[in-house]
């Protein structure tokens, strides 16, 4: 009897995954075929909001021509999951196809992030008016990473058992200048985060039709060298900053080898700390 009931609450738990993330869940890791030592593992979970999960992975290893490149992402959608599962489908391909990628992939980052945003308004049509952060890294050969991102999900290296952001949160109150300059305005009412325009919580996303004169599609970039300090990588979406400081994240998980098990632990630990937004977390070991 004990048998069946574990067996049915593990596959019950199986399908919950499933429907939470776009992601099939046994593919939750994964590893270099360049260096044995780099792994990756991914855990979603879904907020406590009554509509559908809005949070969207990418997490692949991908040969191209003599190269390999680790892609990871998090896409974070508001009013809607068209523009992040847009996002997913795309914005890698994007990247990878600028003539320059190879010899300057931090600029063709972002002059791919900039196409991309212009055809997701272009065809707001279909897409809707929604939109979503983003924040990518690109590990070139198990060497280079690239991160960008624009809006509020986080990049952090752990090096030496310390944490270095590798990205920058875009949120209103910082930017207000800008949002001023372009005509936007940023409201503060009590009791809120600070909004673009009264509406949006980040200033920079892709998409958002109604709003895009006033904000920016412009991402932060990082280019970081993985040197024999350089342990892992975390990238996740705001409902685990929320709650976790970067070092904090960084200690919780410096002793768990396995990348997926590091990135459920996140993802509990922010549940713990009663973080009611998606949580999704991306871990990338070094060794």
């Amino acid at each position: 009897h004990n048998l069946t009931m574990t067996g049915g609450k593990e596959i019950l738990h199986k399908m919950k995954e499933k429907v939470l993330g776009p992601s099939d869940p046994d593919l939750g890791k994964g590893k270099s075929k360049m260096s044995k030592h780099v792994t990756h593992g991914f855990h979603l979970v879904k907020g406590r909001s009554n509509h559908a999960m809005e949070d969207y992975v990418v997490a692949e290893f991908k040969h191209v021509d003599d190269n390999e490149l680790g892609l990871f992402a998090i896409f974070d959608g508001h009013a809607g999951h068209t523009v992040p599962d847009y996002l997913r489908s795309h914005l890698f391909d994007n990247i990878i196809n600028e003539p320059d990628f190879w010899t300057d992939p931090a600029d063709s980052v972002k002059r791919a992030y900039s196409e991309t945003d212009s055809t997701i308004l272009e065809k707001s049509g279909e897409l809707g008016r929604g939109g979503s952060t983003a924040v990518t890294a690109i590990l070139i050969n198990c060497r280079k990473l690239v991160v960008a991102n624009i809006g509020d999900s986080r990049a952090v290296l752990c090096e030496n058992g310390v944490a270095i952001p590798l990205s920058v949160d875009h949120e209103p109150t910082t930017e207000s200048d800008d949002i001023k300059n372009r005509g936007g305005f940023v409201s503060n009412f009590p009791g809120d985060v600070a909004r673009v325009d009264g509406q949006l919580a980040v200033s920079r996303a892709f998409g958002d039709k109604t709003l895009k004169i006033h904000m920016t599609s412009e991402p932060h970039m990082t280019v970081k060298m993985i040197d024999d300090g350089g342990e892992f990588v975390i990238l996740a979406s705001d409902g685990l900053w929320k709650v976790m400081s970067n070092q904090e994240a960084v200690d919780a998980i410096k002793d768990i080898k396995d990348a997926r098990s590091a990135a459920k632990h996140l993802t509990e630990e922010a549940l713990n700390r009663k973080s009611s937004d998606d949580i999704s977390c991306i871990v990338v070991r070094f060794h």
